[in-house]
C-alpha cells in the first residue's frame, strides 16, 4: 500500500466527510482498477466491515484480487448461483462456500474484526439462513470435549450428513469403533476424531485419498449441510451486516440492469430478493457509488479525473519503449507483477533500455486487473499482463483438488469378472470365512469358473487375482480350472509380448547408435521463464519437465510420449521444452491436428513467451498464399524460432535452417503419410508427442525401458469437476442450462451428431432461447466455412455452438462451461469423456448434460456406459473411465491394434505383467517381485468383521498386504490400519501382519516354505548355504534330513502363537538386504 499525494488525500477526506454528513456519495471519473484502488484507501483510512457489490460473477474475483492488493487485507467473495436454487443437486459447492463465508462473517462480527467482502449482485438475491439459525446449527469440538458417539452421530444425521463405510466427499461421515471421520461442508478437508469412551482425545486432518491423518487441530467447527440449512427460516444477506458497514456499488446502473435481467431469466424466482429489496435494505448503511461516467445515484458527488492507459504495442520491444516514454511524463509508474520471476525479468528488460528507469518506475508484487493514470496525483498503475498482452483468463488460485487414486481391483462387485494367474478367467462371488480342519479361521475369495466350479483363494494369495478388463464386447468365456486351455492362452501372449518387446528394444538401440542433439543445461532465461509461470505446477508436471530435459541433454534423439487428461497442463510442458531448444539456438516445429488448434497454440506460445526475443509464427489455411510463402522463407533462413501448424508443416516446401525439436499433438489423428514423415524425423531430431488418451500406470510401468512415457494425473489448482447429469431431451431444461451460462457471461456447446437435421434442431433451440446467439458447425461444411464458424465462437461472437463432434479435438475455450450432448446413448465411452473435457477449463463449475431421446429406448450397454460417465465426473476421471475402454484404446495407440486380441485373452493387468516380465528377461534383469515363502503354521490371521465390517475395506487391506514388497511397506500398512480403524488391533490382524512379514523375510533367506507338523517346524530351502546362518541364531539344535529340508523341534510352550512368531523373527531378522 503506497502513500497518496495531496490530491488523493483530499479526495478520500472529502468522501469521508460526505459519508458522515449525507450517508451516500458518488465518485465519478474512475477508469480501470482505480475504483478498487480508491475503495482500498478509504477502507484503510477507517477500518470497518465492507461490502463491495459488483454486476458480474467473474468480475467479483478480479475485484477481490485488486482489493487485496490495495488494502493489504484478506478479501472474501460471496459466491452466487447462475440459475434458480431448486435445480441444484446435493453436495453443491457454491451452497457450501456461501455457508462458509457466512460463518466467517458471523464470527468476525461477534469478535469485532472488520472484514472486506465482494459480492456479485446475484449472490445477494438468494436467501441466507438467519444468524440465530446459523449459530444453533454449528458445533465446535475440541480435545477433552465430552459427547457420546451416538449423540454426535445423531447431531450429524439431523443436519444432513450421511453415514457411510468411509468418507469420500463433503457431507459424509463414518464411525469405526472409537474413531469418527467427518467431511464437513465448505472446509475443503475431512477430520478424524479419536474418542476414549465419551471424550474426544484428538482431532486430526486427514487426506481423503490415502485416508492418512496428519495435522493435529486444537479446535474445529462443524456446520450443518447447506441442504439442511436451506429448509430453515431465511433472511436477506444484508441482515447479517453490522450497522457501521460501508457498502461500495461498482457501476450501480449496470448492477441494477444485471440483477433485473437475472431475475427475469430465472425459471423459478420464488423466494428471491429483487434488486429493489437489496437497494432498499442498503440505505441503512453508508454507501459509495463508484462510476466511470456521471450517474444519478446520490446527491453528493466527487469528481476524480482518472485516465485510461494507452494501448501498448503487441511487440515487447515497442511496448517497453512506450512505457519508458510514459515514465518521462509522470513522476511515478507502479507496475504490478504476478511473481518475483516476472518482476526480475521486467527489471532486466528495462535495464537493457534505460539505466535510470528505477528513478521513475517501481515494480510491485501483486495483482492488478486494469491499469490507470491519475494525472493530478502524478502516477500510473499498470499490470504487467497489460504491458505484454497475456493471460485473458488469469486469477489467483488457492486450492488443490484431491483425486483419489483408485486401485481398479477395489471397485470389485459380486459377479464381476476376475483373472487368477494360474486358473484363468472367473467370476467373483465375494469374501467367505470358514474354519479349516485344524479349527483355524481363514477368509477366502470365492471365484466361480466354467461348469459352476468354485475355487477358494486364500486372501494371502490375493496378488494372484486381478479384475478382468479386456475390451470384450459382451462377457469373456469362463476358464476351466486345471485345463491346459488357460496355460496355452497365456503362453501365446508371452510369445507375443516377447516379440513386441524385442521389436521395441531394437528401435531403442537404433536410436542410441544414430545419436542426436545434446542440448545444454538450463540457462538463466529458462529459469526466469519457468518461474514466471503464474500457476503452481503439479508434482506430475515438474517430474515430466525434468524427464524431458534429461532426454534432451542425452546424446540420442528424444522420443517421449506425454499423456494427460484434458486440461492437465501438457501445453505448458511443451512450451518449456520448446524454450529450452530455442535458447540453445535450434528451431522448433509444433504439429497440431486442426487449424483452430494451430491458432490457439500460436496465441498461447506468443502470450507465454511475450517478454523474450523469439519469433513465433504459424502456418494454416487462414494464411494467404503470399503469407505462407513469407513464413516458409523465414523458416528456411532461420528467422522463425517456433513454427506452429497443421500437417502443412510436413509439406516438402517447409524446410528449417536448424530444426532441433518437433512437438506433436495427438499423433494418432494424423494420416499414414504424415506418420511416415514423422518416423523419419524421429531418427534425427528430438520428438515430444502429446496425447489426452490416458495411458494407465500399469501399462506405463510395464513399458519402462521400451518407451519413454510421462503421465499427468494430478488436476491443476482450482480446477473443478464437471457436474454430469443424464436427462431426457427437454427444451425447458436446455433453456435453463443455456441461460445459466449466459448469466455468468459464458458460452455453451450443444453436440448433435446428425448433419441432416442439425439446422432444424438449431432453429428449435433458437425459438426456445431467443436471448442467445446460435451458430452451427459440422464436418460436411467446406473447411474454410467451418473454420470461420469456430473462430466466431472462439472470439465470442456467438453464445451457443451447435455442432457435431468436431469439438472433440482439443479446442480450448475457457469461457464455454456448459455442454449438452444429444442422443448421448449413441456415443462411445471414450468419446463422451473427451467431449466432456472441452468444458471445465476455467475455475467455475462446469455442467455436462447427457440427453436421451424422449421416446426411443436405450440398450442396457448404453445405459451402463452413460452411468459410468455420470459417476466418474470428478477430476482425472479419464484414468478411471480408462478402466472401461480408454485403456484399450491407449494400449492400441502405443502397442499397435494387433495386441488388442492378446489383451482380451488374459486381461489387461496380466498382459502388462507379462510384458514387463518379457522386458526384464531380455535385459537380463531380476524379476520385479520379491520371493515370498509359503507359510503354514496353523495360525489364524485375518480381519474379523467386528473390526472392519466393510468387505471393500477388508479387500483393500488384503490387497495391499499381498502386494507388499518389503517389511517397511507392511509396517506402513499397520500404521495406516491403526490410524484409520483404531489403535486397538485385534490379535487376528496382528497375527496376519506378522505372518506376512515372516513370508517376506523367509524369502530373502532363500526359504521356500515354513510348515508346522506336530511338534516340529519344517524349513524347505532353495539355497542350503544361504539358509544355514539363521539356525545359528537360536539355542535349539535343528535336524538336517537333506540339504534343502531342515526340521526344528520345539517344546509345546514354544508353539504358543506369540512365542513362535518371536522365535521366527529372531531367526529371520537382519538380512543384509533389510539392514
Amino acid at each position: 500500500m503506497f502513500e497518496l499525494g495531496r490530491e488523493g488525500k483530499k479526495v478520500v477526506s472529502t468522501i469521508d466527510d460526505l459519508l458522515s454528513a449525507a450517508g451516500a456519495v458518488t465518485v465519478e471519473g474512475l477508469w480501470g482498477s482505480s475504483a478498487p484502488f480508491l475503495a482500498g484507501h478509504i477502507v484503510s483510512r477507517m477500518p470497518r466491515h465492507t461490502l463491495y457489490i459488483t454486476a458480474h460473477i467473474d468480475q467479483a474475483d478480479r475485484l477481490q484480487e485488486d482489493l487485496e492488493t490495495f488494502s493489504g487485507r484478506v478479501v472474501d467473495v460471496l459466491p452466487g448461483w447462475e440459475s434458480s436454487r431448486p435445480e441444484l443437486l446435493l453436495g453443491d459447492e457454491i451452497a457450501a462456500e456461501r455457508l462458509e463465508v457466512l460463518t466467517r462473517l458471523t464470527k468476525a462480527v461477534m469478535e469485532g474484526t472488520p472484514t472486506i467482502l465482494v459480492a456479485p449482485v446475484q449472490a445477494l438475491m438468494f436467501p441466507t439462513p438467519m444468524r440465530e439459525t446459523l449459530l444453533a446449527n454449528s458445533l465446535t469440538i475440541a480435545p477433552e470435549l465430552t459427547i457420546e458417539i451416538d449423540v454426535f452421530a445423531q447431531w450429524l444425521v439431523e443436519r444432513g450428513y450421511q453415514r457411510l463405510d468411509q468418507v469420500e466427499q463433503p457431507g459424509d461421515f463414518s464411525i469405526r469403533g472409537d474413531i469418527v471421520d467427518i467431511y464437513p461442508s465448505g472446509v475443503g478437508y475431512p477430520v478424524r476424531c479419536d474418542f476414549f469412551g465419551d471424550q474426544i482425545e484428538a482431532i486430526r486432518r486427514f487426506d481423503p485419498a490415502s485416508k492418512r491423518s496428519h495435522e493435529t487441530l486444537n479446535t474445529f467447527t462443524i456446520n450443518a449441510l447447506p441442504e439442511f440449512m436451506e429448509k430453515q427460516e431465511s433472511c436477506i444477506f444484508l441482515d447479517h451486516l453490522p450497522a457501521d458497514t460501508l457498502i461500495f456499488w461498482h457501476e450501480p446502473i449496470e448492477v441494477s440492469e444485471v440483477a433485473r435481467t437475472f431475475l427475469h431469466r430465472l425459471a423459478d424466482p420464488v423466494g428471491m430478493y429483487p434488486y429493489e429489496a437489496i437497494f432498499s435494505r442498503a440505505k441503512a448503511f453508508h454507501q459509495v457509488s463508484l462510476v466511470r461516467f456521471m450517474a444519478e445515484f446520490s446527491k453528493e458527488r466527487v469528481r476524480v479525473d482518472i485516465s485510461p492507459l494507452p494501448k501498448f504495442e503487441t511487440q515487447a520491444n515497442q511496448a517497453l519503449d512506450q512505457l519508458l516514454a510514459l515514465s518521462r511524463e509522470l513522476p511515478k509508474i507502479y507496475i504490478f507483477c504476478d511473481n518475483a520471476a516476472q518482476r526480475d525479468r521486467l527489471a532486466e528488460l528495462l535495464s537493457s533500455k534505460d539505466a535510470a528507469w528505477m528513478d521513475r518506475i517501481v515494480l510491485v508484487d501483486g495483482l492488478l486487473d486494469h491499469g490507470f493514470i491519475w494525472p493530478a496525483e502524478g502516477f500510473a498503475c499498470i499490470g504487467d499482463q497489460e504491458l505484454f498482452h497475456r493471460y485473458e483468463y488469469r486469477h489467483r488460485l488457492r486450492r488443490r483438488s484431491t483425486v483419489r487414486t483408485v486401485d481398479n481391483f477395489l471397485e470389485l462387485d459380486h459377479g464381476d469378472y476376475v483373472v487368477h494367474v494360474n486358473h484363468g478367467i472367473g467370476r467373483f462371488q465375494g469374501l467367505q470365512t470358514k474354519k479349516g480342519i485344524n479349527g483355524r479361521t481363514e477368509e477366502y475369495l470365492a471365484i466361480q469358473y466354467a461348469d459352476k466350479a468354485v475355487v477358494q483363494v486364500p486372501v494371502g494369495q490375493m496378488d494372484l487375482v486381478q479384475k478382468y478388463v479386456g475390451g470384450f464386447r459382451g462377457h469373456p468365456p469362463l476358464s476351466k480350472p486345471g485345463s491346459k486351455a488357460w496355460q496355452n492362452a497365456k503362453q501365446r501372449v508371452i510369445e507375443a509380448v516377447s516379440d513386441l518387446a524385442q521389436e521395441m528394444l531394437e528401435v531403442q538401440a537404433k536410436r542410441e547408435t544414430l545419436g542426436g542433439i545434446v542440448f545444454p543445461p538450463d540457462n538463466d532465461w529458462q529459469k526466469q521463464m519457468e518461474e514466471a509461470f503464474i500457476y503452481q505446477e503439479t508434482e506430475d508436471q515438474l517430474l515430466a519437465v525434468r524427464d524431458i530435459k534429461l532426454d534432451m541433454m542425452k546424446p540420442r534423439a528424444m522420443d517421449r510420449l506425454l499423456c494427460g487428461d484434458v486440461g492437465y497442463g501438457k501445453t505448458e510442458i511443451a512450451i518449456r521444452a520448446a524454450f529450452k531448444a530455442v535458447t540453445a539456438g535450434y528451431q522448433v516445429a509444433v504439429l497440431v491436428p486442426t487449424t483452430i488448434l494451430a491458432e490457439q497454440h500460436y496465441r498461447t506460445f506468443k502470450e507465454r513467451l511475450a517478454d523474450f526475443p523469439f519469433t513465433i509464427d504459424f502456418l494454416n489455411r487462414f494464411r494467404t498464399k503470399s503469407e505462407q510463402a513469407i513464413t516458409t522463407a523465414k523458416a528456411i533462413d532461420g528467422k522463425i524460432d517456433i513454427l506452429i501448424g497443421t500437417h502443412r508443416i510436413l509439406s516438402d516446401d517447409v524446410q528449417f535452417a536448424n530444426l532441433g525439436l518437433v512437438i506433436v499433438d495427438e499423433e494418432q489423428r494424423f494420416g499414414v503419410m504424415h506418420k511416415e514423415r514423422l518416423k523419419k524425423m524421429r531418427a534425427t531430431v528430438d520428438v515430444l508427442t502429446l496425447t489426452a488418451t490416458p495411458i494407465p500406470r500399469t501399462l506405463h510401468m510395464s513399458l519402462i525401458g521400451l518407451r519413454d512415457i510421462s503421465t499427468l494425473t494430478t488436476p491443476p489448482l482450482d480446477r473443478r469437476s464437471i457436474q454430469t447429469e443424464i436427462r431426457k431431451f427437454d427444451l425447458s431444461l436446455i433453456r435453463q442450462g443455456i441461460l445459466r451460462e449466459l448469466n455468468r457471461g459464458g458460452q455453451v456447446f450443444f453436440v448433435h451428431n446428425l448433419v441432416h437435421n442439425i439446422e432444424s434442431l438449431a432453429d428449435q433451440l433458437r425459438q426456445a432461447v431467443p436471448e442467445a446467439r446460435f451458430i452451427v458447425g459440422h464436418g460436411q461444411m467446406k473447411e474454410r466455412e467451418l473454420e470461420r464458424v469456430m473462430m466466431k465462437f472462439l472470439n465470442r461472437e456467438a453464445d451457443v455452438l451447435v455442432s457435431t463432434t468436431i469439438i472433440e479435438s482439443g479446442v480450448d475455450i475457457p469461457s464455454a462451461n456448459t455442454m449438452f450432448i444429444n442422443n448421448a446413448d449413441r456415443f462411445g465411452l471414450a468419446e463422451l469423456h473427451q467431449l466432456r473435457g472441452r468444458v471445465g477449463r476455467y475455475k467455475y463449475r462446469a455442467y455436462a448434460y447427457l440427453l436421451l431421446p424422449e421416446k426411443r429406448p436405450i440398450t442396457p450397454i448404453a445405459e451402463r456406459r452413460l452411468r459410468a460417465v455420470e459417476e466418474y465426473s470428478e477430476l482425472g476421471a479419464g484414468f478411471r473411465i480408462a478402466m472401461r475402454d480408454l485403456e484399450i484404446r491407449g494400449a492400441g495407440n502405443i502397442l499397435g491394434p494387433e495386441q488388442s486380441g492378446h489383451i482380451a485373452a488374459v486381461g489387461y493387468e496380466l498382459y502388462c505383467d507379462l510384458l514387463s516380465g518379457a522386458v526384464r528377461r531380455m535385459k537380463n534383469q531380476e524379476p520385479q517381485t520379491v520371493r515370498k515363502a509359503n507359510i503354514d503354521l496353523a495360525l489364524s490371521g485375518f480381519i474379523p468383521t467386528r473390526y472392519i465390517g466393510s468387505d471393500r475395506q477388508r479387500l483393500e487391506i488384503y490387497r495391499r498386504l499381498a502386494q507388499s514388497q518389503s517389511v517397511s511397506e507392511i509396517n506402513q500398512l499397520e500404521k495406516d490400519i491403526r490410524d484409520i480403524f483404531g489403535s486397538k488391533i485385534p490379535q487376528e490382524v496382528s497375527l496376519m501382519l506378522d505372518l506376512a512379514r515372516i513370508r517376506l523375510l523367509a524369502g530373502l533367506w532363500s526359504i521356500k516354505s515354513i510348515v508346522r507338523r506336530d511338534e516340529e517346524i519344517i524349513f524347505t530351502l532353495t539355497d542350503p548355504k544361504a539358509g544355514q546362518e539363521i539356525f545359528n541364531r537360536i539355542h535349539i539344535q535343528p535336524r538336517f534330513f537333506e540339504p534343502t529340508e531342515v526340521h526344528l523341534p520345539l517344546p509345546p510352550r514354544y508353539m504358543e502363537p506369540k512365542t513362535l512368531i518371536r522365535i521366527l523373527f529372531k531367526m529371520l531378522e537382519h538380512h543384509p538386504q533389510t539392514d
